[in-house]
């Protein structure tokens, strides 16, 4: 699929390399877990994932790998109840350009999931 490989694959930073050639921005996203509710009320909770924010021509996507469990496995959020963590904060104002007020905002309506805080002020 690339060149190069030879079929042995390639080296983390020859990927990262090959990347940064083609217009492609990468930020990891330092997550511990990640909720996705479903239409139906269901969720998808993926514990201890790797998250990575991806950019190439103007458009941002998430990456996300990790075990995940179906249904109400992760439980609710405990996040509303205490305060946001400011790394957290300092992240969804990086990659969004918002204020701290906006995006604490954004992480508590997420339940504290800096992805789709991200996302959600990026609409």
């Amino acid at each position: 699929m690339f060149p190069g490989m030879g079929g042995r694959g390639m080296d983390p930073k020859q990927m990262a390399g090959l990347m940064r050639q083609m217009g492609i921005k990468t930020t990891d996203v330092d997550a511990k877990r990640v909720v996705v509710e479903r239409q139906d009320g269901s969720k998808l909770v993926i514990a201890s994932p790797t998250v990575t924010i991806m950019e190439m021509q103007g458009q941002k996507s998430l990456q996300v790998a990790g075990e995940f469990v179906e249904g109400d496995a992760g439980g609710e959020s405990d996040v509303g109840t205490e305060s946001i963590p400011s790394d957290d904060a300092s992240l969804v104002m990086k990659e969004t350009g918002a204020g701290r007020e906006t995006a604490e905002k954004a992480l508590e309506d997420n339940g504290g999931d800096i992805a789709a805080a991200i996302l959600s002020l990026q609409k």
